[in-house]
């Protein structure tokens, strides 16, 4: 089961360098198998909405959970906590912290571009990694 975070989805909705390598590993990886934070959500939303077009956005929640099955997930109060912890320890942002914290608290394989991860135990994977 994957952790895809944001930058994994960014890169392949807006088109961007690695684009064709998130696409094959998104078409390829059965949707039930695929994790999203609501944070990632939301940061998708605000980074592609930003300039009033929400053609990408709506077309994004159609596929991936109006006609995919893309699992949600959330943090609870409690979990912010070791969101905390997860700041002070690896010196991760909010967003890579709670990224992490979602990883760990739902034992995922974390999908990701970000070598800020690397200063965690967590270890990423590429979506080049994972394709077969």
């Amino acid at each position: 089961m994957y952790f895809v975070d944001t930058n994994i989805w960014l890169e392949y909705l807006l088109d961007q360098e690695k684009a064709i390598e998130c696409e094959k590993f998104l078409k390829v990886t059965p949707d039930k198998l695929i994790y999203i934070s609501d944070f990632a959500l939301a940061s998708i939303g605000i980074i592609t909405t930003k300039k009033s077009n929400t053609l990408i956005y709506e077309e994004f929640l159609k596929d991936t959970f109006k006609n995919g099955e893309v699992n949600l997930i959330s943090l609870t109060l409690s979990d912010q906590f070791k969101l905390l912890e997860n700041i002070r320890s690896y010196k991760l942002d909010f967003d890579d912290a709670y990224q992490l914290t979602c990883v760990n608290k739902y034992n995922l394989t974390l999908v990701s571009f970000d070598s800020d991860f690397d200063k965690s135990p967590v270890k990423r994977k590429v979506p080049s990694e994972l394709i077969t």
